[in-house]
């Protein structure tokens, strides 16, 4: 993806973005993790946090964007927590070394990540967990508006070198993946519905996330550009309601996956 995040962005909605991510630990069973990684931390907020979850555990924060990593890094502790600069689609864990592997809204970033669970689940010890969530909402208008436009003549050269499109599979598909792979796994949806205030906040939303690889591409006129068409484009799918608050629909998928238990 390169280093096209902004944190302060990306922030600008953190207690709703962080809100999956504890519905998802909470669901994790390893009251005694000793180590602890989460992949795709982005500013480490909520990796922070996790010390207290697990007081015992040394966690790690993986994450590729050298952006999020310099705010991550103030919330290092010596002894306990630290962070790294790594692709998560080449990041291996030393066989059997981990109790807990999260990530939270990151995987759908990497082509093909199922084809790297077997080599995550691999890396923990017995009774080990490996949980994450991921969007489901690619087919919501959202979605669905963004992929249009970027892919009007407008745009379309521009754009051309933004990669792969962000994509998650169904929860049958990581359920029988994961099963195949020997895991025990506890596969669930939730769609949030967040009340979003001030003008346009589903572009404002998408704008620390999922617009990211297409405005990173473009000079700033342009961006803004791009940003209000589909600020236009959004606005007649999410309109605000009377008292001024925008509800955005957003789907979830969460997976938490179990290995066997020694003895």
């Amino acid at each position: 993806m390169g280093d096209m995040w902004s944190p302060a962005e990306y922030l600008s909605y953190a207690d709703e973005r962080e809100r999956p991510f504890w519905d998802l630990v909470a669901r994790v069973h390893a009251p005694h993790a000793r180590h602890v990684v989460d992949l795709g931390c982005g500013p480490g907020t909520a990796t922070a946090r996790l010390l207290g979850h697990w007081p015992q555990a040394t966690v790690l924060g993986i994450d590729s964007s050298p952006a999020m990593l310099q705010q991550a890094g103030a919330r290092a502790v010596p002894g306990r927590l630290r962070f790294e600069l790594a692709d998560m689609a080449l990041w291996r864990p030393v066989p059997g070394s981990l109790d807990v592997v999260l990530s939270n809204a990151a995987l759908h970033w990497v082509p093909g990540h199922a084809e790297l669970l077997g080599q995550w689940l691999a890396g923990l010890r017995p009774g080990g967990v490996l949980a994450f969530q991921v969007p489901g909402n690619f087919s919501a208008p959202s979605h669905v508006l963004l992929r249009e436009l970027v892919a009007s003549p407008r745009w379309r050269s521009s754009l051309s070198g933004a990669g792969d499109a962000p994509g998650a599979y169904s929860p049958a598909e990581y359920h029988r993946w994961l099963t195949g792979l020997g895991a025990v796994a506890e596969v669930w949806e939730t769609t949030y519905y967040h009340a979003l205030t001030g003008p346009d906040p589903v572009a404002h939303w998408l704008q620390g996330s999922a617009l990211r690889p297409y405005l990173s591409l473009l000079q700033p006129d342009d961006a803004a550009e791009l940003l209000d068409s589909y600020a236009a484009a959004v606005r007649e799918a999410y309109p605000p309601g009377p008292d001024g608050t925008t509800l955005f629909p957003f789907r979830r998928v969460f997976v938490v996956a179990n290995v066997g238990r020694a003895g």
